[in-house]
């Protein structure tokens, strides 16, 4: 799926796109508005790498956090449902993860918890792309998001 094809989903169903991003650092929203016009359908990203920038910026709580961790759906879902509700956004795509190099037995290198948060809900998805190194495991964080995002709106 291009970032084309998901901005033209997107103007088609009239609703502007948000993300929320953690692990990718701002290449979903930069991917996106690479295109040219993408500023008609583009509302903003939210760059989230620390903890304390996922609580001030998207409200996501210090307890789900402190249970979860912040490689987790419940932290992909709550940082999804905060940027729609900060946001002029109709449709967020939010990811944390774990790109490499490291991780643990319980988060390995290559999770990625993605949440879609719209007006049907949030949805939560965890992929395991695998230890493929940091930039491998960036650029297929950024491949699955907007195929999430085309899924979610070509959805009826």
């Amino acid at each position: 799926m291009t970032p084309a094809e998901v901005l033209d989903l997107a103007r088609g169903r009239g609703v502007m796109i948000a993300t929320a991003e953690s692990c990718t650092g701002g290449l979903i929203v930069g991917r996106l508005t690479d295109i040219p016009g993408s500023s008609e359908i583009v509302d903003r990203g939210y760059i989230t790498y620390s903890n304390a920038a996922k609580i001030e910026m998207l409200g996501v709580q210090p307890s789900t956090l402190d249970a979860h961790g912040a490689v987790s759906e419940e932290v992909a879902a709550e940082m999804a449902q905060g940027a729609l509700s900060r946001s002029q956004a109709g449709i967020v795509v939010a990811v944390t993860g774990i790109a490499g190099p490291g991780g643990s037995e319980h988060k390995p290198e290559g999770r990625v918890c993605f949440g879609i948060a719209d007006g049907w809900g949030v949805r939560t998805e965890t992929f395991e792309f695998g230890a493929l190194g940091r930039d491998k495991v960036r650029a297929a964080t950024v491949e699955r998001a907007l195929v999430l995002l085309a899924s979610a709106l070509s959805a009826d």
